[in-house]
């Protein structure tokens, strides 16, 4: 015979109503109550029905995970599995599972948010990107419905949206005044799609510590391609076909930088002694690689631990109006550079 929350109300000497409290992990109990009562369902071997639960709070204790494009490509970038893990583990900690969005196109994964909201299928959306005209974050907010964006809003008004960054302008600037420093002027930028708001906060970075310092901005310095280890290594043909090739390179995704870096071992072009390279992002492969990558280190895991913190604050009070957490950066000094 199945257990009930009754047997666990009797077995931990309190009410039911008390039990049902403790499931919904409710600040009205206390901690010690709460320790009795889960030690009482851990005797009885007591599962709550959370599907049960789920239909009479309204609330599917789930939360939607939209990516930018398909699993498939994203996962190739250690960015995304390393951002997930933040979330999961916040996630976890307060009782919420994930939903993965899978769509393989921009339209598709707008049809799927509009599934998981008109559907009911979450309690709210984390949002891993920022894209200029995209379509999904105008449509959430239209919908009053909960969502916290990774990345920075384009074109909307910032006191709109709840969101965790990085200074992604402040850290590509200080990664080329860095270089400069090292005497570097000719220094490139790869870049990933321009469709991305970090991308152009990257850009404007890189350009803006060029005009300070009275070095010109040159546009066949400036390559885009996919954050991928071959968008690495085609910006790389392109850049060193140059007539004046750079001698310092800033690339800003570690999975293009190690595709840089094999393509230049490729045409017998050293790291650092012909020319240094800078990375982002501060992934396993930026220490594993020949040589070790200086990057900036943006704390991924922290951007999806605090964007899964600030979305279960707003489902939980929803009245609390929106923030922003900017997640520090740090610039980790390893072998490319010279």
């Amino acid at each position: 015979m199945a257990v009930t929350i009754k047997d666990v109300a009797k077995r931990a000497n309190v009410a039911p109503s008390t039990v049902s409290r403790v499931i919904a992990n409710s600040s009205r109990i206390s901690e010690k109550t709460k320790e009795r009562v889960r030690e009482a369902m851990k005797e009885l071997g007591y599962h709550p029905n959370l599907n049960a639960r789920s239909l009479a709070n309204k609330s599917t204790k789930t939360i939607g995970v939209v990516m930018p494009n398909s699993a498939k490509i994203a996962f190739q970038n250690p960015f995304f599995p390393e951002v997930i893990r933040g979330i999961s583990t916040k996630a976890h900690q307060e009782g919420f599972g994930l939903y993965l969005s899978t769509g393989q196109s921009e339209d598709e994964i707008f049809e799927e948010v509009k599934q998981m909201v008109y559907g009911g299928r979450v309690d709210g959306i984390l949002l891993l990107y920022s894209r200029v005209n995209d379509k999904i974050m105008p449509f959430l907010i239209e919908q009053g419905f909960p969502f916290v964006l990774i990345g920075r809003p384009y074109n909307i008004d910032e006191d709109q949206v709840t969101f965790v960054n990085n200074d992604n302008f402040k850290a590509a600037k200080t990664v080329t005044e860095y270089l400069m420093l090292l005497g570097h002027e000719k220094i490139g930028f790869i870049g990933g799609n321009l469709d991305y708001v970090v991308t152009i906060d990257h850009l404007k970075g890189y350009k803006q510590a060029l005009i300070n310092a009275n070095i010109p901005v040159r546009d066949d310095y400036i390559v885009h391609h996919e954050e991928l280890e071959k968008g690495g290594q085609d910006a790389v043909i392109e850049l060193m076909s140059l007539e004046q090739r750079p001698t310092a390179l800033i690339v800003v995704d570690d999975i293009m930088t190690f595709g840089v870096l094999k393509m230049l071992a490729d045409m017998n072009v050293t790291v650092p002694g012909d020319i240094s390279v800078v990375s982002f992002n501060n992934v396993m492969i930026s220490e594993l690689s020949s040589p070790t990558m200086t990057t900036v280190d943006i704390h991924i895991y922290d951007l999806g631990y605090q964007a899964t913190n600030c979305l279960i604050s707003k489902i939980n009070n929803p009245d609390n109006g929106e923030k922003k957490v900017i997640v520090p950066h740090r610039l980790v000094k390893r072998q490319s550079c010279k």
